[in-house]
């Protein structure tokens, strides 16, 4: 079974010179989520893994969430001990629109509790991927942890990606900055 997933993206004004963050909203979802009619509809299709249907898909926790939570989709305990990391599948496919891009980020309640983080954050999952999501996790607490089937590891926002053209130059237009980075504003 394929369910269709809508997603409602505010589209940037013509004074920024990067694209704002977009909120997003899933209809249907689980738990209610704050609609804004003058958001733009984004569909993405999604099918769950044939043993996977007693799991959720991704879904808002709650009406002010921008991230979906993502599902552990283990078939027994995965124990992580300090240090390790281990590639955590959700579950699901899914196939983004073109032009739009789904980031995987941490849980924050898990980072603050038990010092776990996802190896590369935030995750990016491409338009033309249609492989199994899956969350690379790691544990940097002092004490294992264990992943359950089901547990709400990771979540996910859908965003636009404009496109993007690289211009070679010989010199860059000067910035107060410079190339200060690295903490030159200090800590």
């Amino acid at each position: 079974m394929i369910l269709r997933v809508s997603f409602y993206a505010l589209p940037p004004t013509p004074h920024t010179l990067h694209p704002i963050p977009y909120t997003l909203l899933a209809i249907p979802s689980s738990k209610p989520h704050v609609y804004n009619p003058a958001m733009q509809r984004v569909t993405v299709l999604i099918k769950h893994r044939a043993e996977c249907r007693d799991l959720p898909l991704p879904s808002y926790e709650t009406e002010g969430s921008v991230g979906m939570d993502l599902a552990a989709a283990v078939d027994g305990d995965v124990v992580l001990g300090p240090g390790e990391r281990a590639l955590i599948p959700c579950g699901f496919f899914m196939a983004l629109p073109p032009g739009y891009e789904a980031q995987v980020r941490p849980r924050s309640g898990l980072a603050v509790r038990h010092g776990v983080s996802l190896v590369n954050t935030p995750g990016t999952i491409d338009s033309d991927y249609r492989g199994e999501v899956k969350v690379p996790m790691i544990n940097h607490g002092t004490e294992p942890f264990t992943v359950k089937r089901g547990m709400r590891i990771a979540q996910m926002i859908v965003m636009p990606v404009p496109p993007v053209e690289l211009v070679e130059v010989d010199e860059l237009p000067e910035t107060a900055r410079g190339e200060g980075g690295f903490g030159h504003t200090g800590v």
